[in-house]
């Protein structure tokens, strides 16, 4: 019983960081209908700019952090209008292989600069440092990453579904022409989009950096994230982040009482049962566009 709760608060952890790569590539989808493969490697290079900062020029934890951030806002907005935005009358496939292709740049600058080996990144907590609650215990990276998780989550529920931008983000996803011709300006609101998808990755990125910093850090929260965006239903918020805690606590039961090589593998078998037996997701609505 007690390895039962361990791995059960293991997997609300780790859930966390899945549901905060889930939730950026939910907000891009729920305006452009287009998932975001480059997410991943868009918080890398951000993770990897606060490492700069921290170990080359020696700046506080504090400042290196909000630049890092301020830096994936504005990497976000740079990637859409300079890239996505010049694409001429792309299709779903061209975007997705457009953001494939940023991902592999992204990807090979960090490389270049920083090299393959492994770093270790300043923190501000120790990572491996835990505390008990009852017979479980946590790690106090682990906790931070639950609550700034948490707090993100609801602070982007609430954006989008009661402030204008987040309605007129929703209203780009379900006609952009339609949107336009009520005035909404949805080029803007596309490089919104990008630039809050940007910062809720860099703020992953920057959470799982202290355990493990190398340029393939981010591939597994990458496709962890978009497993548990599509099981819950890429156009839902609620229903990304329910499936990622879902997702984690599940591959953490299966790694520790059927096989741990094949953990990984669950995450996959998820998606296509579900898409399988519900293709919209879980907690998504099925919507039928009408000509």
């Amino acid at each position: 019983m007690l390895d039962f709760m361990q791995m059960i608060a293991s997997g609300i952890a780790v859930g966390s960081t899945y549901a905060l790569m889930g939730i950026a590539m939910v907000i891009i989808y729920k305006t452009s209908e287009v998932p975001n493969f480059a997410q991943g490697e868009m918080a890398l290079i951000s993770s990897f700019f606060a490492f700069m900062l921290l170990d080359q020029y020696g700046l506080p934890y504090h400042l290196a952090f909000a630049a890092a951030l301020i830096f994936s806002i504005l990497l976000g907005f740079f990637l859409e209008f300079s890239i996505l935005r010049r694409a001429k009358e792309p299709n779903v496939l061209g975007l997705i292989v457009i953001t494939i292709g940023i991902e592999m740049i992204l990807l090979g600058l960090v490389s270049w600069k920083f090299g393959a080996d492994p770093k270790s990144m300043p923190f501000p907590i120790s990572p491996w440092e835990s505390f008990a609650i009852g017979n479980v215990f946590v790690s106090q990276l682990e906790m931070l990453t639950l609550v700034v998780a948490l707090i993100i989550m609801v602070i982007l529920f609430v954006f989008l579904r009661y402030s204008k931008l987040g309605v007129a983000m929703k209203a780009t996803q379900q006609n952009h022409i339609a949107a336009r011709i009520m005035g909404i300006r949805t080029n803007r609101i596309m490089m919104i989009t990008w630039g809050i998808s940007s910062f809720v990755g860099c703020v992953a990125g920057l959470l799982i950096a202290p355990t493990t910093m190398q340029p393939f850090m981010m591939w597994d929260p990458l496709l962890k994230g978009f497993a548990a965006a599509v099981m819950g239903g890429m156009t839902s918020l609620p229903g990304a982040v329910v499936a990622a805690y879902l997702l984690g606590i599940i591959e953490n039961l299966f790694g520790g009482y059927v096989s741990i090589e094949f953990k990984s593998a669950v995450a996959f078998a998820i998606i296509v049962l579900v898409l399988c037996i519900k293709p919209s997701g879980l907690f998504a609505r099925h919507y039928i566009k009408k000509v």
